[in-house]
């Protein structure tokens, strides 16, 4: 009977079910969980731009999907074929359309560097074409190659991808170009206009986290259903198991489908405020966060403290006494 006031859809490309299937989807969870159609939730689906049409786009709004993710990957012809993920700029800006006669709350790129054959110079056009399109939120994320978990990334030419230095300095031309436009760095290679309900967090100190990304609110708990999905609560976090098989006969037995778990220690929720801060405001308050966990901050963390000190050193990051902050260079 809880209020379900976020939704997320991801963990692959839902949109590559049927419209029917989707439907079917929606329904059942409705079925079971109290859904809200209030301006406050936040239902979001991540789209593939090759599975979607404008009537998929129809559908998803009468779903109650209000928030868009589209994986957008890079919009260079030759990187695009280089990672065997075809979708040229027209048909990204077809959806775009799309998605504002639909009237969707807030539409999000999802980008990705260090693929094969980029650079700078490719990077820019990109963004260039990016920032034509106006998207609401952008994340840039860092490509990791790992071939032998994910099978699609073996026919990848692993010597087509740029140097740790090329990946920098690419991070570098996203960051200088989206921000110059406008855009605001929240972090963790994401960016919002600067009228988003993120930025407004970002500068009221009210920014929060969870496994989808950065968030307005941090719900209590938050429930992983499929293959794979993390569940959290304000103290234990369970995983799924990650073979389909597995989750469906773990089911059929009336189990939950939960690979491995961890209770969180108090130590472990200290640790865990501390990332926190540093994720959402880029600083540590250290009298409040010691009083908050009942411990003598600079003294628990005496170990850390020192590799800080180095840190400091280096103009990653400022120790102002009461509070640790990273710095640009940092960041």
């Amino acid at each position: 009977r809880r209020r379900v006031t976020q939704l997320h859809w991801g963990g692959g490309t839902p949109t590559f079910l049927s419209p029917a299937e989707l439907t079917q989807l929606m329904h059942v969870l409705a079925k079971h969980f109290l859904l809200i159609d209030s301006p406050e939730r936040e239902y979001s689906i991540e789209l593939d731009p090759r599975s979607v049409d404008g009537s998929t786009l129809a559908l998803l709004k009468g779903l109650g999907f209000n928030r868009l993710s589209m994986g957008v990957q890079d919009f260079d012809p030759a990187v695009q074929r280089a990672v065997n993920r075809i979708q040229p700029f027209e048909m990204v800006e077809s959806l775009v359309a799309s998605v504002r006669e639909h009237r969707f709350k807030s539409l999000s790129f999802d980008l990705i560097y260090g693929l094969p054959r980029q650079s700078p110079a490719s990077m820019e056009q990109t963004l260039a074409r990016v920032l034509a399109l106006s998207p609401d939120r952008i994340s840039c994320y860092s490509y990791a190659h790992l071939p032998e978990v994910f099978s699609s990334q073996r026919s990848i030419d692993r010597m087509q991808l740029p140097s740790a230095d090329d990946k920098l300095e690419l991070l570098h031309t996203i960051t200088d170009t989206l921000t110059d436009a406008g855009y605001v760095y929240v972090g963790m290679d994401h960016f919002v206009r600067p009228d988003d309900e993120l930025a407004r967090a970002l500068h009221d100190g009210t920014l929060q986290r969870n496994f989808q990304g950065y968030s307005t609110r941090l719900a209590p708990e938050l429930l992983g259903i499929g293959v794979s999905a993390i569940s959290s609560t304000n103290d234990l976090y369970c995983q799924n198991v990650k073979d389909v098989a597995d989750y469906y006969a773990l089911l059929q037995q009336g189990r939950l489908p939960v690979q491995r778990g961890l209770r969180l220690s108090a130590e472990d929720i200290l640790r865990r405020d501390v990332i926190m801060q540093l994720i959402c405001r880029m600083s540590v308050d250290v009298e409040e966060t010691g009083v908050r966990h009942g411990v003598d901050f600079r003294r628990h963390f005496a170990h850390e403290m020192r590799i800080i000190a180095g840190m400091e050193r280096e103009g990653l990051l400022a120790d102002e006494g009461n509070r640790i902050c990273v710095t640009a260079a940092g960041r």
